[in-house]
């Protein structure tokens, strides 16, 4: 099974590479492949000059592929309960002629809160799959599909409406609801994805777990509307206590538990409140389960989560969003080409 497995992989990445080698090279780019073959253990196969054949001759469907890949990791790895994914964005440095797409963004590794450092180069956002491995003790991020989402200066020369980063994340969370509509999906994110918009979009399909500003403004749902209350329907209640201030406020109800294998490390001791809420902002708004999180060590500072299911455990909230931490060590991009366009007008690609 993992052996097929690392073999879809492979085939997908190289469909790409393959493309681009011979817009690149004349030729029908047998370096690539014969790689591929030797990795695999196909080298002396008889019918190597198959693989050849499909990958120049047939056209391929990025989407598709990565539609095939999430079932052979949901089914290898998440046979059942919550398929947990994780959605974020990286920079991939590179320059040339054909490399239109490359705008300057915020370096995510170099930059920190009092440091702000520019990367140019072309942006990419990745769906990964967050599994559980047996034999690792941990769990990885295992990506699957993965976009390109242009510069707001690649739109606007080509007179095109510029698509945000919510806006590409928003297709493709949709795009996996669709693929797995009998699963639970779970979606972890930074506050990159804490958008009101984007959250409303999707809190019907699956669920979107992401940090939340200590500052946000919450309130509670509007009140039901009487027979023959005449007037604007409310669209809130009243307003809540921000999270800053029940961080303070001695009446907090503080629940004491410990999360295993906190960000890749040790179990970890905190105290967490939660409840429930609207987040709102004039002409949108979208319901949320807040979780508040405090070290009991004192070491962290403490920050605050949010979560589309009302219903949701605050315990399993935080479990699941702490498996982010698989990201930074397992998450790598390989793209050795410049982006091609594929069937379907959008800008999808394979990594692994």
């Amino acid at each position: 099974m993992v052996r097929t497995l690392c073999e879809r992989v492979h085939r997908a990445d190289l469909a790409g590479r393959a493309r681009a080698d011979r817009r690149r090279h004349p030729g029908p780019g047998r370096r690539t492949v014969t790689s591929a073959l030797s990795i695999m253990g196909l080298r002396e196969s008889a019918t190597f000059t198959t693989f050849h054949r499909v990958l120049n001759r047939n056209r391929w469907s990025p989407r598709d592929l990565a539609c095939r890949l999430l079932h052979q990791l949901v089914g290898a790895f998440v046979p059942e309960g919550p398929v947990v994914m994780a959605i974020d964005e990286t920079i991939e440095r590179r320059w040339g002629a054909q490399i239109r797409a490359r705008g300057i963004y915020r370096d995510p590794v170099r930059s920190s809160h009092g440091h702000f450092v520019k990367a140019a180069g072309l942006r990419w956002i990745s769906l990964m799959l967050l599994a559980p491995i047996p034999w690792a003790g941990r769990v990885w991020a295992l990506p699957f599909l993965t976009v390109l989402a242009p510069s707001e200066r690649y739109a606007r020369e080509r007179g095109q409406r510029h698509k945000l980063l919510t806006d590409w994340a928003r297709q493709m969370l949709l795009q996996v609801a669709r693929w797995v509509p009998e699963r639970q999906i779970i979606i972890v994110a930074d506050m990159s994805y804490a958008a009101i918009e984007l959250l409303a979009a999707v809190r019907r399909h699956l669920t979107v777990i992401t940090r939340l500003r200590l500052d946000a403004r919450l309130f509670d749902p509007p009140p039901v509307r009487q027979p023959g209350q005449i007037g604007r329907p409310r669209v809130a209640g009243p307003r809540q206590p921000t999270l800053a201030q029940r961080l303070t406020n001695p009446a907090t109800r503080w629940r004491q538990v410990t999360i295993s294998h906190w960000y890749g490390e040790q179990d970890r001791g905190l105290a967490i409140a939660s409840g429930t809420a609207l987040w709102y902002h004039p002409g949108k708004s979208v319901p949320i389960r807040w979780v508040l999180v405090r070290d009991l060590a004192g070491e962290l500072e403490p920050q605050a989560l949010l979560c589309t299911d009302l219903a949701a455990d605050p315990v399993d909230i935080v479990s699941w969003f702490v498996r982010r931490s698989s990201r930074p060590s397992h998450y790598r991009l390989r793209v050795a080409h410049p982006p091609q366009r594929p069937r379907g007008g959008t800008l999808m690609t394979m990594c692994g």
